[in-house]
């Protein structure tokens, strides 16, 4: 009796001894799963403020870029909210409520240069001011700009300034895209300026980028003039005074019959690529490397 006593007490104490094992067990159970749960949640959490951190940066440089080149006022705060971007409107901004930006300094620094208005240039008629019958001054195409109502008569303006300002030699000097039949004309009216009439005129066919400055262009040119003396010089002359830049690289002169002077030249002019704003990708990734 004694005997199935004990063995009844074991019995119990190993179905007990079991009991705990598997109550631990499933503890472990939980309590692993509870830990990775945590982990995951913890890198979520980590990713995510990472992907808010990144937006806020984005956001913050978009809205540099708006508001230095004066596209748009000044935000009320840091950055622009998107009922300020909805109701800007470029054309209605007047460059008195954009100081200091990129607009505003080139409407009326650039603009009002008087060593880049010095450059003569045939006026179109549009910009002849019919009050005085002679090209517009700087003076007044401010005034009409500052008397100008509403996003129309702003554009105008903004054209009118661009067109017949100091401005208009920025692009003859250094054009923004390659125009071959442009530069030719220069040259062609360069050559009759000087008194000689060329018999035709083409490019070279080649370009390339410029190794001086990132972004500038080169055209190759090649020029050939067969007159007296004095024609040749005065060709020479005005490419030299030219405002946009003719670089002769190599050059042969000779006499020729009857007094003439023959140039053979191989000439570089300059464009730049357009000036764009570059966007760029950034990855975010959870483990951070």
């Amino acid at each position: 009796m004694a005997k199935e006593v004990a063995i009844g007490k074991r019995a119990k104490i190993s179905e007990a001894q079991q009991y705990m094992l598997l109550s631990v067990l499933a503890a472990s159970i939980v309590l692993g799963a509870a830990i990775s749960l945590i982990i995951h949640f913890v890198q979520q959490i980590s990713f995510n403020a990472k992907v808010i951190a990144a937006e806020d940066e984005a956001i913050v440089s978009y809205s540099n870029v708006i508001k230095n080149t004066g596209i748009c006022k000044s935000p009320k705060g840091d950055v622009y909210s998107e009922d300020e971007l909805k109701k800007c409107s470029p054309d209605s901004i007047e460059v008195s409520e954009i100081p200091g930006t990129l607009r505003a300094n080139i409407l009326e620094n650039l603009a009002a240069n008087e060593a880049l208005n010095s450059v003569p240039k045939e006026a179109s008629s549009s910009c002849i001011n019919p009050n005085t019958e002679k090209n517009y001054t700087y003076a007044e195409l401010n005034k009409i700009y500052n008397d100008a109502n509403g996003s129309t008569e702003l554009a105008a303006a903004s054209q009118l300034i661009k067109s017949c300002s100091a401005l208009r030699v920025i692009p003859d000097a250094l054009p923004a895209f390659k125009n071959e039949e442009a530069l030719l004309a220069s040259l062609n009216k360069l050559f009759i300026e000087s008194g000689w009439q060329p018999e035709s005129l083409s490019p070279s066919g080649s370009s390339s980028a410029s190794t001086l400055v990132p972004g500038l262009n080169a055209i190759s040119v090649s020029l050939s003039v067969e007159a007296d003396t004095g024609t040749t010089m005065n060709v020479l002359n005005n490419i030299e005074r030219s405002i946009r830049e003719f670089d002769i690289e190599r050059a042969t002169i000779e006499w020729g019959s009857n007094n003439t002077l023959n140039l053979q030249a191989q000439a570089t002019a300059y464009y730049m690529d357009e000036s764009t704003i570059t966007e760029t990708t950034k990855t975010i990734k959870a483990e951070g490397k």
